[in-house]
């Protein structure tokens, strides 16, 4: 049984044969009969009409004519509605003008029993590094399993700003209107700053150039635009840039690893969005040669495992001198017939000393070699930003240590005069568990740690700073602090050298060294206070080094200016890590107990933020091209207005701007057929039976 016909439906009706015999059979049959009809006509044979009825009636019984009636439901007309989501559109006013047009546009669409819509949010992607509009590749995905006659048409409700708009020629096969309903309004304004071109990689302390640019889209204020620099987190220039003009920038490295540059104009009253008023650039600083001046106070063990270690290096110049003959001992030999060379105490400490990167004082102790005016500069140059190492042995405890010269003020600890004589693991202390210059030193988390003893150390009271290596009886081992702008490491022993010679199974004494020394010339990935973000893909990764307790949660300033909470994970001692995935693209920053760390994800010119402001134009030429509308939602102050919908009985041929026009399909689906054979059953042989019973009745009479 076939389903009635209903309200909507349709029914037309044919005939069509299914003969019992072939129709060359039911010819030669038909031929036959036609000639007895016509000899029957012709004689004038009683009972002839009657007989070709009869004839006439037996061939249709065998052709057997079948009448069919088919049951058809229209189908319904599919409109899409693509619904702009991307971040262009995340502001208070475009929000809520999408979602009050997008409620308008179902109310207008549910008039209409045979219209399908199909609402489809389109966002950015979150796994693109280059976000943009594509509201086209939504509306194709959308209706890819919907026929070309069928599609009524697309609505899409979005600020004009759309990437992925087909050329209107090639868009031909899309036989239905494209609508716009443009969200924001007309005098709308937006400043932006971006990084035009600047280098990657910058010698330390070598001047640099950028340049960047503030662009103003929509009607510009006219005003000048204050820029605000950092650099590292530290205001270093506040430019004043004209929009659209680009603006030359120099600076200096300052140190080696990333370089944060971040760049801030102010924002203009009435802007739509501030996210593109900041840009950042990330420069890796690169030290050209890093120069390192190690003076050893007399030939020992120890001094070639230090000059080993600094000469292996090939991006350090090492300026080597060893006391070999201290003043006392001098006997008068002519210079001229010494092999060594004399130690040019002022060129070192007094014209050159800034042009060292990091001062090494191995067993050195004063015996006049040194006036006592120099140390007094080598206090100078800590304090402003040197790096100096004291590896200290038995004459740091004696009279003539240097920590009791200018150079004290510096020291983060003060010798007693006794030396430990006892043998010892080096072990870390809580502190150097978790700071990056021993945390994790191979063999250090066993016990006893799997390396070598030492057998001296020299007792020193009140440490400042962090002791992060403790020897016997949990005395100060390796001791680093900062003073003024620089920074002071004090290895309160001259035995490591037993750990290069592999006594006992050695231990990591290249890995001890290089860090302490990178430390001390401030390499940013050994800083104990740190707080760090990087990207991968459409992750960010928050890492936060310290040396204190749980540094509690991390806040992150998305680039729409929202905030969230992150927890940070310990992954290891002193390590807190978090991951976020992340929807938006643009500068992030993120702030943890007053550090802070910027990071941008995706492209820094993704299109998303090249223009920001509404516009009608980008739609309007393929909305021409298929009959199609575009006009704003809303004009200056007046109240937000969907236009009505206008149903059109196939193609568009006219646009209508005060509707939306949509072409309805005719398309039909068959939901049943009714068939009857005309001379089947008893209907068909009684008929038969009349036409010849009444021949017989005819020729009888």
């Amino acid at each position: 049984m076939y389903p009635p016909f209903s309200k909507g439906w349709a029914s037309s009706m044919s005939v069509t044969f299914s003969p019992l015999f072939p129709w060359y059979v039911i010819g030669l049959i038909a031929a036959l009969a036609l000639v007895l009809a016509g000899i029957g006509l012709w004689r004038r044979m009683r009972g002839g009409g009657l007989r070709a009825v009869a004839l006439v009636l037996l061939l249709l019984a065998l052709a057997n004519p079948v009448v069919m009636r088919e049951e058809r439901e229209p189908l319904s007309t599919v409109v899409a509605v693509v619904v702009d989501r991307s971040q262009s559109q995340q502001n208070a006013e475009r929000t809520a003008m999408t979602d009050q047009a997008l409620a308008q546009v179902k109310d207008n669409l549910a008039r209409y029993p045979r219209i399908e819509p199909r609402i489809v949010e389109a966002g950015d992607d979150p796994e693109s590094d280059t976000p943009s509009t594509r509201l086209f590749d939504a509306l194709t995905a959308a209706l890819a399993d919907v026929p070309p006659s069928r599609v009524g048409g697309a609505i899409m409700i979005t600020d004009g700003q759309i990437h992925d708009i087909p050329d209107p020629a090639a868009f031909s096969a899309f036989n239905a209107p494209v609508h716009g309903l443009i969200t924001g309004r007309p005098d709308e304004f937006d400043r932006r700053i971006e990084v035009l071109s600047a280098p990657r990689f910058g010698i330390v302390g070598e001047p640099q150039e950028l340049k960047f640019r503030v662009t103003d889209d929509g009607e510009s204020p006219g005003t000048a635009a204050r820029v605000t620099i950092r650099l590292n987190g530290n205001e270093i220039a506040s430019e004043t840039a004209t929009p659209g003009a680009e603006t030359p920038f120099s600076f200096t490295v300052p140190r080696g690893g990333n370089n944060v540059l971040q760049f801030a104009v102010e924002p203009v009253e009435g802007e739509i969005t501030t996210a593109n008023n900041r840009a950042v650039h990330i420069i890796d600083g690169i030290r050209e040669n890093l120069r390192v001046l190690l003076v050893s106070g007399e030939p020992h063990a120890g001094e070639r495992a230090w000059r080993n270690l600094l000469k292996s290096d090939t991006a350090i110049d090492l300026v080597h001198f060893t006391i070999l003959r201290p003043p006392e001992k001098q006997d008068g030999t002519p210079i001229n017939e010494l092999s060594l060379i004399a130690f040019p105490t002022r060129e070192l400490f007094v014209d050159k000393i800034n042009e060292f990167d990091l001062i090494i004082f191995d067993r050195y102790q004063h015996r006049g070699v040194l006036p006592i005016l120099y140390y007094d500069n080598i206090a100078q140059y800590v304090e402003n930003g040197g790096a100096l190492l004291i590896a200290a042995g038995p004459e740091h405890a004696g009279s003539d240590s240097i920590a009791y010269t200018p150079l004290s003020v510096v020291l983060p600890a003060t010798p007693t005069g006794v030396m430990n004589e006892k043998a010892f693991y080096p072990r870390l202390s809580e502190q150097g568990k978790k700071h990056p210059v021993t945390r994790g030193l191979e063999g250090a988390f066993d016990e006893p740690p799997h390396w070598g003893r030492w057998f001296r150390t020299v007792d020193v009271a009140r440490p400042q700073g962090n002791v992060v290596m403790e020897g016997a009886d949990s005395n100060p081992l390796l001791v680093l602090n900062r003073y003024g702008k620089g920074r002071v490491a004090m290895l309160l022993s001259d035995q490591g050298w037993l750990w290069a010679r592999g006594f006992e199974g050695g231990g990591p004494h290249v890995s001890l060294y290089r860090r302490t020394a990178h430390w001390l010339m401030q390499e940013p990935a050994l800083e104990e206070e740190a707080l760090t973000a990087r990207t991968f893909g459409r992750t960010l990764e928050i890492t936060r080094q310290t040396i204190k307790d749980a540094p509690g949660p991390a806040t992150v300033k998305l680039p729409s200016g929202r905030t969230e909470m992150v927890e940070l994970k310990e992954s290891g001692p002193g390590l807190y890590k978090a991951e976020v995935k992340t929807a938006e693209t643009g500068l992030y920053e993120v702030e943890n107990d007053g550090l802070n760390a910027l990071v941008h994800v995706g492209a820094v010119d993704a299109p998303e933020f090249k223009a920001t402001i509404s516009t009608t134009e980008t739609l309007g030429p393929l909305a021409e091209e298929t009959k199609g509308t575009v006009r704003r939602l809303a004009e200056a102050q007046d109240t937000l207005e969907v236009p009505p919908i206008l149903p059109v009985s196939g193609s568009v041929r006219a646009a209508d701007p005060q509707r939306l026009s949509l072409s309805m399909t005719n398309e039909t689906v068959l939901k049943g057929i009714d068939s009857l054979s005309l001379f089947a059953g008893f209907a068909g042989v009684g008929l038969l039976l009349l036409a010849l019973s009444a021949t017989w009745y005819r020729e009888g009479r």
